[in-house]
C-alpha cells in the first residue's frame, strides 16, 4: 500500500510540473504576442520581440504609409504546440463608422526558458499580403447638399467656377503681374507677390475664384498675362455674389483650423461651410465622407474595404429669390458699400423673404445688429397712448424742444409744427410732441405695447437673431427717450420688420427662416395681443406718413398703398450726435425694414432704399393685403 501511494504521489508531482511548465510557456507566448500588438498599434516595431525588428519596421512603415492612420491591435487568442504557436490578432483601423476590422495570424516560437519571439511577414499585417504590396486609403468626398429656397428649388447649388492662379516659373516679373492682377481682380498686390516669390516654381498660387460668367467677362485680359494659369470646377454658389451673403455665408476648401476642430469629420481639400448658414449647418449639408482601402502592387489594385459616402441633406429656408435680389439691388444702387441692411417679411406667414446687408461680405447686421430704432418705434408708443384715451385728432403741441425732468429733447433739424392734430405729429415725426405726451404713460406701458408687437419676444429661426430689447423706463427722462425710440431701447432690422409685419397682420406670428431642419428648442410664447381697433388706427396713421409725411416718396410706387414710418436715431457722443436712418413699412402682404448706419435721416436716406426695393419687385412678389 505504501508503495502504491508513493507511485501516485510521484505521478501527481510530474503532472503538476508539466502543468506549471505549460502555463509558463503559455504566458511567455502571450506576452510576446501582446508586445507585438502594442508595438504594431504604435507603428513602431523596434521594441517588439522580433528576430529582425529593424527590417520588419521598414516593411511595415512602407506598407501602411498610404493609410495615414494607426490601428488598434488586439490579441484574441494564443495557440501553442510545444515550442511553436500562433496568435490571432484583431486589427481595427479608424475608417468608417464602425472601423475596418479583420484578423490575421502571428507566428510565435520559443527556445528553452528564454522569452518567446514573433516572426514578421506581410500577411501578419493583412491576410494575403506579399512582399511588394502596400495598403492605401482614399477618402471619398460626400456630395454636398443644396441650400433650398422657399419654393424648394436650390438657392445654393453647384455652379461652374474658374480659379485664377499663377505658376511662378512662368513669369519673369512677379511684381508687375501682381499689380495687374490686383487691378483686374481687386486683390491685394503686395501679399500676392510675396506668395508667388515664396512658392515652388511649378506650384499653383491661387489668386481668386470667379464665377464662370465673371471670368468670361475678363478672360481676354487674363489669359495673355505670362504666368497665369486656370482651374475649372464647380462650387456651391448662390444666384449672385451678393445674394443674402452675410446670412447664407460661403463654402470652400477647409482651412487647417477647421480640419483640426472637426474631430476627423473634415480633411484637407474638403469643401466645407466657412461662414453663415453654410457653416452653421455644415454637418448636415456636407454629409459624411466615405473611404476605400486598396491593396496596391505596381499597377495592380484590389479593394479590401469600402464605406460609401453619405450624401448631405438639404437645408431649406424661407428666402424668396425675387425679393432677395430686389433687396440686394436696392441697397447696392442707393447706398453702395455703406453699412446698411434691408429685411422683408411675408406678412401672412412670418417668413423672412429677404435678408440683405451691405457690404455683402460684412457682418449680418440685418439679423444681429443692435440699434436704437428712433422714430420707427413710435407706433409702439402710439399704441400705448391710444390705450390712455388719445385720439388721432387730438391737438398736441410740437414745439422746437420739450423737456422731461429737466432734460431737453429736440426735433430733427429744429423742426416745429406748433399745435397740430396728433395724426400730423405722427406723420411728420415730431419728437417733442411724443416727449410731451410721455407723462401720460405708466413706466411699463411702452414695454407692454412693444411686446404686443413682438419687439423683445425671443425667436427660434435656426440662426442668431436679436429680437429687440425694450426695458421698463426707470426715470421720467428714460421714459421720454423711450417714446422716441432712444435711450435703452434697441432693435435689429429683422426685429423691426417683424414689428411692422405684426401691425400689418393685426396679430403676432412667430417669424420663420430655416424651415428644414426645424429649429430646436420650444416655440416662443405668443405675447399679449394688441387691441385690433388700435392696430387699425396705427395702420391709418402709417398710411398718412406716406400720403402727407416723411415717406411721401413711396406714394407712387407700383402696387397697392404703402404704409410706413421713418426714423432718425441718434447715437454716440458727438455734438450734434450722429444718426442712423430707418424706415419700416408694408405694402399689401409684404413688410420691410431698412437701416442705413450713419444716414442723415430716415426720410432722406432710408426711404429711397425702400422705394428702389419696392419698384424692383416683380408683380408676382406682391402678395394680397393682410389684416
Amino acid at each position: 500500500m505504501l508503495l502504491v501511494l508513493a507511485v501516485v504521489a510521484g505521478v501527481l508531482v510530474v503532472v503538476s510540473q508539466r502543468r506549471a511548465e505549460a502555463q509558463r510557456l503559455d504566458a511567455r507566448a502571450r506576452a510576446a504576442a501582446e508586445a507585438f500588438a502594442a508595438a504594431a498599434g504604435r507603428g513602431d516595431l523596434a521594441p517588439a520581440p522580433l528576430v529582425d525588428a529593424a527590417s520588419a519596421q521598414v516593411e511595415l512603415a512602407a506598407m501602411t504609409v498610404g493609410l495615414g492612420a494607426r490601428p488598434v491591435v488586439e490579441v484574441l487568442a494564443v495557440r501553442r504546440t510545444e515550442r511553436t504557436g500562433s496568435a490571432e490578432l484583431r486589427w481595427t483601423w479608424p475608417f468608417g463608422p464602425q472601423g475596418w476590422t479583420y484578423t490575421s495570424s502571428l507566428p510565435l516560437s520559443g527556445v528553452g526558458d528564454a522569452a518567446w519571439s514573433t516572426r514578421w511577414s506581410p500577411d501578419v499585417l493583412h491576410p494575403g499580403l506579399v512582399v511588394g504590396d502596400v495598403l492605401a486609403a482614399k477618402r471619398v468626398a460626400a456630395p454636398r447638399a443644396d441650400l433650398l429656397g422657399r419654393d424648394g428649388a436650390p438657392i445654393v447649388g453647384p455652379a461652374p467656377v474658374v480659379e485664377v492662379g499663377v505658376q511662378p516659373s512662368r513669369t519673369a516679373d512677379p511684381a508687375g503681374l501682381s499689380r495687374t492682377l490686383g487691378d483686374l481682380l481687386d486683390v491685394e498686390a503686395t501679399s500676392l507677390e510675396k506668395r508667388i516669390r515664396e512658392a515652388a516654381p511649378d506650384a499653383f498660387v491661387s489668386v481668386l475664384v470667379l464665377r464662370r460668367s465673371e471670368y468670361d467677362l475678363i478672360s481676354g485680359q487674363l489669359k495673355p498675362l505670362p504666368g497665369t494659369v486656370f482651374r475649372e470646377s464647380t462650387r456651391p454658389l448662390a444666384p449672385t455674389r451678393s445674394f443674402a451673403r452675410a446670412l447664407i455665408g460661403a463654402s470652400g476648401p477647409a482651412t487647417a483650423e477647421l480640419v483640426e476642430q472637426s474631430q476627423g469629420r473634415l480633411a484637407a481639400g474638403d469643401v466645407t461651410g466657412l461662414s453663415g448658414l453654410q457653416r452653421t449647418y455644415d454637418g448636415r449639408l456636407g454629409g459624411k465622407a466615405g473611404v476605400r482601402v486598396e491593396k496596391v502592387n505596381g499597377a495592380a489594385r484590389s479593394e479590401l474595404f469600402a464605406v460609401p459616402p453619405a450624401a448631405g441633406a438639404p437645408v431649406q429656408v424661407t428666402l424668396d429669390d425675387d425679393v432677395q435680389v430686389a433687396a440686394d439691388a436696392a441697397l447696392a444702387s442707393t447706398v453702395g458699400e455703406a453699412d446698411a441692411a434691408l429685411v422683408a417679411i411675408d406678412v401672412a406667414t412670418g417668413d423672412l423673404l429677404a435678408v440683405a446687408n451691405t457690404p455683402a461680405t460684412g457682418g449680418n447686421r440685418a439679423m444681429t445688429g443692435q440699434y436704437a430704432p428712433g422714430s420707427t418705434f413710435k407706433p409702439a408708443t402710439t399704441l400705448a397712448l391710444l390705450g390712455t384715451g388719445l385720439r388721432p385728432e387730438e391737438v398736441v403741441a410740437c414745439p422746437p424742444t420739450a423737456s422731461a425732468d429737466g432734460r431737453a429733447f429736440r426735433n430733427f433739424e429744429g423742426g416745429v409744427l406748433g399745435p397740430v392734430p396728433f395724426r400730423t405729429a405722427f406723420a411728420q415725426s415730431c419728437n417733442t410732441a411724443f416727449v410731451g405726451l410721455s407723462g401720460r404713460l405708466e413706466p411699463p406701458a411702452l414695454t407692454a405695447a412693444a411686446g404686443s408687437l413682438g419687439l423683445g419676444v425671443p425667436w427660434q429661426v435656426g440662426t442668431d437673431v436679436f429680437a429687440g430689447s425694450v426695458p421698463v423706463p426707470a426715470t421720467p427722462v428714460d421714459r421720454a427717450a423711450a417714446t422716441i425710440g432712444q435711450g435703452r431701447t434697441l432693435a435689429s432690422p429683422a426685429a423691426m420688420a417683424q414689428f411692422v409685419a405684426t401691425i400689418a397682420r393685426g396679430s403676432w406670428k412667430a417669424p420663420r427662416l430655416v424651415l428644414q431642419p426645424a429649429p430646436e428648442g420650444p416655440a416662443p410664447a405668443a405675447p399679449s395681443a394688441a387691441d385690433p381697433a388700435a392696430l387699425a388706427t396705427l395702420r391709418d396713421l402709417m398710411r398718412q406718413v406716406v400720403v402727407d409725411g416723411t415717406a411721401s416718396a413711396l406714394a407712387d410706387v407700383p402696387g397697392g398703398p404703402v404704409h410706413a414710418k421713418t426714423g432718425t436715431a441718434e447715437f454716440g457722443t458727438d455734438s450734434p450726435p450722429k444718426t442712423h436712418a430707418w424706415v419700416i413699412g408694408f405694402q399689401g402682404g409684404l413688410a420691410f425694414a431698412v437701416l442705413v448706419e450713419g444716414g442723415a435721416s430716415g426720410g432722406a436716406v432710408a426711404v429711397p432704399v425702400a422705394e428702389a426695393f419696392l419698384r424692383g419687385l416683380p408683380p408676382t412678389a406682391r402678395t394680397a393685403p393682410v389684416g
